[in-house]
């Protein structure tokens, strides 16, 4: 078995529900810019993507300030989830390190830059260079089959691992339905540019100070919003 189909095999045994490999040359600037120039070897990046519940994130637009819901988000949503994808990538990386090629795990979760609200990596990026799905006006990576329904992570590596597609072309047509829903207006409602800086789309400042607020105010407060709104995933439950 090739390296290739033996860390396909892995993910997917380990529960990623989608698989992808991107080839970052084309946005090298953008990784070193955003990462620093420990990143600038790699060229390769592994994307792996657990979908969400659908249960939980259907409740979100009329129930998000209960209990059960608010912490069922947070904890089945992101804090499982983000535990299974941070044990993937490390398992993945750990096939590439035995075979001699260097690879680094980028959490799902974990942010480096208090300023600009980024981690060290984009996992969003990775996931759309291996055309699993396209950017859509919540700035989230839009599935065809599941919308943005599924958080994301991924190893960076210099193994010469095969690409497994390109960015898929943007289905978001006229729907604003992300922009309209959200509660701080955060969002502008242009379509994704690669040459645009994300603030042209998104205010992640106002966005983060929302949730600050209501978690202040209620101890377990979430949104969503964005993600329960899109129809790409509404179709999906």
């Amino acid at each position: 078995m090739g390296i290739d189909a033996e860390l396909r095999r892995l993910a997917g045994e380990l529960g990623a529900d989608f698989y992808g490999v991107a080839d970052l040359t084309p946005v090298r600037g953008v990784v070193v810019e955003q990462g620093g120039e420990m990143l600038a070897e790699y060229d390769r990046a592994i994307s792996v993507g657990i979908r969400m519940v659908d249960e939980i994130v259907d409740l979100l637009p009329g129930h998000r300030d209960e209990l059960a819901v608010a912490t069922g988000y947070l904890r089945h949503c992101y804090d499982v989830i983000n535990n299974r994808l941070d044990e993937m990538t490390s398992r993945l990386a750990g096939v590439l390190q035995r075979e001699g090629m260097k690879a680094m795990p980028i959490t799902a979760a974990e942010r480096h830059d208090d300023v600009g609200i980024r981690a060290v990596f984009s996992n969003k990026i990775a996931a759309r260079l291996a055309g699993l799905g396209w950017v859509g006006k919540s700035c989230l990576l839009v599935t065809p089959a599941v919308g943005p329904r599924v958080r994301w992570a991924s190893v960076l590596t210099v193994a010469p691992l095969q690409p497994t597609g390109s960015p898929l072309e943007e289905a978001c047509g006229s729907c604003a339905e992300c922009v309209e829903i959200c509660p701080t207006g955060a969002f502008t409602g242009r379509a994704f540019r690669e040459e645009e800086p994300r603030e042209a789309r998104y205010d992640a400042r106002a966005c983060e100070t929302y949730l600050k607020r209501i978690r202040e105010e209620t101890g377990w407060g979430v949104c969503g919003l964005c993600v329960a709104a899109c129809p790409h995933g509404r179709r999906a439950t």
